[in-house]
């Protein structure tokens, strides 16, 4: 049976890659940059019906959108994320978008599915417990599936939409090459979508028998991150289901052709 998550939107799906985007100034000193409130406002404005963000705990307990385990590469402050407040975070992202919480992302936009990535240990549980009353419009992963299901136990008895860990992703890749489609089969059980890379180093992950082993499952397959049109038409044309993107407007507009 088919998630909530995946009801009712147009197939293939775009999911905006932390929201979107346009490099530049929107003032002298202002800059919207990935993840933040701004930048969400920016993909649910083109039409994107997802947007995918990450997810980190702030000192004082609060979930927000965020993808590093540090401030600097976003905001030049050296710190840990963990290590500062709310309030602080709030100043720092004053003119760089906007901080985007989780509890006043989901209330901002009522409408808009989110492809939660759970990034730090201690986000899993508080996340979990959040999205609950949301499940129907909120797919969880993570690159640690012990993450992935700390939060997804969290939200119970609530089910959001899932995609496993690198983990999880590694085993199916090496059924899917040594052709044990049983392990495979078992693997995806449970699963919504399987959102990988086309390649991870040297190992080719996507492949044709792994698009249809998912299928086959009733599984989905994303591939991130896609920026590059013809790509996006050749990836589709294959038979993948999702493209995960820095370029929402774009591949909304490529993909609608």
């Amino acid at each position: 049976m088919t998630h909530p998550y995946l009801v009712g939107t147009a197939h293939p799906r775009v999911l905006a890659h932390r929201g979107l985007v346009h490099r530049g100034p929107l003032h002298d000193d202002e800059f919207v940059v990935e993840n933040s409130f701004a930048a969400i406002a920016a993909a649910h404005a083109a039409g994107a019906d997802y947007v995918e963000s990450d997810c980190h705990l702030t000192a004082d307990g609060h979930v927000v959108l965020f993808h590093d385990d540090t401030l600097e590469r976003v905001t030049g402050d050296p710190r840990p994320l963990a290590a500062v407040t709310l309030r602080e975070l709030e100043l720092l992202m004053a003119d760089r978008g906007g901080l985007a919480t989780l509890a006043q992302t989901l209330e901002a936009f009522p409408t808009t599915r989110f492809n939660l990535d759970v990034k730090a240990p201690a986000a899993a549980v508080p996340l979990g417990r959040m999205i609950a009353e949301h499940a129907d419009r909120v797919l969880v992963t993570s690159f640690s599936d012990a993450r992935r299901r700390a939060a997804l136990a969290a939200a119970a008895p609530a089910l959001p939409a899932t995609s496993p860990g690198t983990g999880t992703v590694a085993l199916l890749v090496a059924a899917v090459a040594l052709h044990l489609k049983p392990l495979a089969t078992r693997l995806l059980r449970g699963l919504d979508a399987l959102q990988i890379p086309e390649r991870r180093g040297a190992v080719r992950v996507l492949s044709p028998r792994l698009l249809a082993w998912a299928h086959e499952s009733g599984v989905e397959v994303h591939v991130w991150t896609v920026n590059d049109a013809e790509r996006m038409r050749e990836l589709v044309a294959m038979g993948v289901d999702g493209i995960v993107t820095d370029v929402a407007d774009v591949a909304l507009e490529t993909l609608a052709r």
